[in-house]
């Protein structure tokens, strides 16, 4: 078990307490805004955009450029889902939980392709010189934008797509000496099972009471 921790603990020993504070800041608020999120409750947004505006600052100071674009659009995009959810018609939320229909299903396949390209280019921009992670780190861009868009909009699928995302975020981040965010990314991957579980069930509920 003591390797574990050391894993974890080990790249911290010469990163600045500040930097450290920061991360378990948003470590607290990250895994708030999903739980949340899970239990369908508009505070996933606030608690979203303290977490990702500090991580967008971590990942510039760690020039990880291509996660920091898709925390920065997180922030972007926590704003529309904040006003979406918060609709109402006569006292009650006009915004249910749904599945992708055709179109919308297109549409996140666009968001998949033209994210991959942006992040691709932000790198480029950058003068960085592409490693294997950082391929990685492109192409979990585009599942995690489509996902934010989707789960703005109350589509069940976007659970699925935070867990295709996080297993692949969880040992991308170990491996960057970012132990606390892939630690929150386990809790993460936890907490998104049990949202669609949860998210289902509340489809099925309400397909049964029409």
């Amino acid at each position: 078990m003591s390797h574990i921790f050391d894993f974890f603990l080990e790249a911290y020993k010469n990163t600045p307490t500040f930097q450290i504070v920061l991360e378990a800041i948003a470590f607290v608020f990250g895994i708030l805004s999903v739980w949340y999120a899970k239990n369908e409750n508009i505070l996933v947004y606030p608690t979203g955009i303290i977490c990702t505006v500090i991580t967008v600052y971590l990942l510039y100071i760690n020039q990880y450029f291509g996660d920091m674009m898709m925390n920065f659009y997180y922030s972007v995009m926590s704003i529309y889902g904040w006003w979406n959810w918060s609709r109402k018609k006569e006292n009650t939320y006009i915004l249910p939980i749904s599945r992708t229909n055709q179109k919308e299903k297109i549409i996140g396949l666009g968001f998949f392709a033209l994210t991959i390209v942006i992040t691709f280019l932000v790198y480029k921009g950058f003068n960085y010189t592409m490693q294997i992670p950082n391929y990685i780190d492109v192409v979990t861009s585009g599942v995690f934008f489509t996902a934010m868009w989707y789960m703005a909009n109350k589509k069940l699928e976007n659970w699925t797509l935070w867990i295709i995302g996080n297993l692949i975020t969880i040992p991308l981040y170990a491996y960057r000496g970012l132990g606390m965010l892939s630690l929150q990314y386990i809790i993460f991957t936890i907490l998104a099972i049990q949202g669609y579980l949860q998210w289902r069930k509340s489809l099925n509920k309400e397909k049964a009471t029409v």
